[in-house]
Order: structure tokens, then C-alpha cells, then sequence
């Protein structure tokens, strides 16, 4: 497994570097956003840990410059700008994961693995998920269900795209308020059940049977070739 480690702080850069080396993983790093951006765009990463605050290039103008042009390599932001609204743009700009410093390697070890166990989706034809009869457009943002587009809000999009990258597996309420929602709690509320509420009404159409099954007191499994009534 190969990272790209951007980060402009050399002794931090180093830290890491070290870290994941002694993991296992193949490393490079550079401190500088725009030859981030240039070896990005020549090299293959399973992985990029990139800074928030960089010189040239910020981080987020590079998130939103690799989406833009179809790259899908997950990406950990690493920042200082902790504020929930900071994280929010982070995760909205591209970003599959944030942590904020400071951070203990153990948890940043913990989320890199996290995001290089999720399965992997090449990059040209690689925008289009297809499960069952469902199919999302990452890039543009669109689904259709048995051919027909229906509309899916941001967030109800999130969750399918969630669902659908974990095909076949149980995924916990805690799970998805993690990705999903970015919670690293418990809101003590139903939005989980309610989205997916929301999700089954979009997808079962003429359905006898859901395609999202529940896993009483699990989670939820997104199972695929279900036939219709």
C-alpha cells in the first residue's frame, strides 16, 4: 500500500512518515501544494494524508481539484481548524475522513486502515457504482432505480453511497453516523432509522421485498439482485 503524506510542517511530516513506515506502507511525502497536485496526477496512491494549511495550494483546493477531475483515491485531513462547520467543509470539499490536531498516531493509524480496508473503484468508468438495479453517478451526483433517475438529497445520497460501497456486509448505526454524518457519538436520536426510511421509500418501489435489510439491533445490509414483484 502506497500513501502520499503532504504536510509543510517537517517535523510532523516526519512523524508520520515514520509511523507508517514502520506499519508497513510504502511512503512519500512533500510539503508543498502544488507539487502535491503534480505527483498526484502522475502517481498512484492508495492513500493521501494531506494537510488542511498549505503554502501555494491549500488542502481543500486540492480535494476539490483531484474530485473534479475523477480521482477517487481517499483522502485524510489532517488540520488545527477544528470547528464542526470547518470539518463540514472538509468532508463536503472531498474528504473521506478528518482529524484534527492535535492527534495521537493511534488514531491516525487506526482511520488509515479504516479507509484502505473500503473497497476499491478504478477511476474513468470508476465514477458509476451499480448494485442490484440501482446505479449512482459519483461525479455528478445522480441515481437511478430500475433506469428511472429519482432525486436523493445530499445526505440521502451519502447513505446509499455508504451502503452500496459495503454491498453484502452489515454496517452498524455507528458506522454510518461516522461516515455519514461525521457524529463520533451517540445524538441519542432515530436520524439513522429515519434516512433509511427515507431510502427505502425511494428504492422499493414495486419491490415485495427491501433492498436494505434491517439486522434487528446490528444495523442494516444492502443486499443486491433482489428481484422485483
Amino acid at each position: 500500500m502506497k500513501i502520499l503524506v503532504v504536510e509543510d510542517d517537517p517535523t510532523l511530516a516526519a512523524f508520520i512518515c515514520k509511523g507508517m513506515q514502520e506499519a508497513g506502507y510504502t511512503v512519500d511525502q512533500v510539503q508543498d501544494g502544488k507539487e502535491a497536485l503534480m505527483i498526484s496526477a502522475t502517481e498512484n496512491y492508495d492513500l493521501l494524508i494531506l494537510d488542511r494549511m498549505l503554502p501555494n495550494v491549500d488542502g481543500l483546493t486540492i480535494l476539490r481539484t483531484l474530485r473534479a477531475s475523477n480521482n477517487v483515491t481517499p483522502v485524510l485531513v489532517l488540520s488545527a481548524l477544528s470547528e464542526v462547520d470547518q470539518r463540514v467543509e472538509g468532508l463536503t470539499a472531498g474528504a473521506d475522513d478528518y482529524l484534527t490536531k492535535p492527534f495521537s498516531f493511534k488514531e491516525l493509524l487506526a482511520r488509515t486502515q479504516a479507509l484502505l480496508r473500503r473497497p476499491k473503484f478504478s477511476q474513468n468508468a470508476s465514477t458509476i457504482l451499480e448494485c442490484a438495479q440501482v446505479k449512482i453517478d459519483l461525479s455528478k451526483q445522480k441515481v437511478w432505480v430500475d433506469g428511472e433517475e429519482i432525486s436523493f438529497q445530499p445526505r440521502e445520497f451519502r447513505l446509499l453511497e455508504y451502503l452500496m460501497r459495503h454491498e453484502g456486509q452489515l454496517v452498524s448505526r455507528t458506522m454510518l453516523l461516522e461516515s455519514v454524518w461525521d457524529y463520533h457519538f451517540d445524538p441519542q436520536t432515530n436520524i439513522v432509522d429515519v434516512h433509511i426510511s427515507r431510502l427505502r421509500q425511494k428504492l422499493d418501489k414495486g419491490r415485495s421485498v427491501s433492498l436494505i435489510k434491517t439486522i434487528r439491533g446490528a444495523g442494516y445490509v444492502f443486499e443486491a439482485q433482489i428481484s422485483t414483484a
